[in-house]
């Protein structure tokens, strides 16, 4: 059974960390000087638990008035191809709506950008590099 919970402690905020750092820094090579960044102090962030354990994460934060911005989205590896992405995707734009939020904006590492199309999200920049490694931005526009 999985569960998405909103961190509401330093242990939860912790965990979300943890799974980043697998996947970001050890997976990827991002940096952790960039991957932890003073965004992590405002940011609401959302774990993904199979019972107990931390097996994915995200963020989001209010850039300006009614724009969320999505951020630092991963499943651990072994629990890809479940649809857990999914289900932190959800959690993250019920949030945005509860805020009051209007728009969702992301920056997509280019592999992930089919996942995002299918939530509905459209690319709206060309391609750039982030921590070395390529994205494209891209935004929903949330109904109310």
């Amino acid at each position: 059974m999985f569960e998405v919970r909103i961190a509401t402690s330093d242990l939860e905020q912790e965990d979300a960390f943890s799974v980043r750092r697998k996947v970001f820094v050890e997976e990827q090579g991002v940096p952790l000087e960039l991957e932890l960044d003073h965004y992590d102090k405002t940011a609401a962030h959302f774990v993904i638990y199979s019972s107990e354990s931390p097996i994915g994460a995200g963020r989001i934060r209010e850039t300006s008035d009614g724009i969320g911005k999505v951020e630092r989205v991963c499943v651990l590896g072994e629990y890809r191809g479940k649809h857990l992405g999914n289900l932190i995707m959800h959690a993250l734009e019920e949030h945005a709506t509860a805020a009051g939020m209007k728009k969702v904006i992301l920056n997509a590492q280019v592999h992930a950008i089919h996942f995002y199309e299918k939530l509905g999200y459209v690319i709206t920049s060309p391609e750039f590099m982030d921590a070395d490694i390529p994205h494209r931005a891209m935004e929903k526009v949330i109904i109310v």
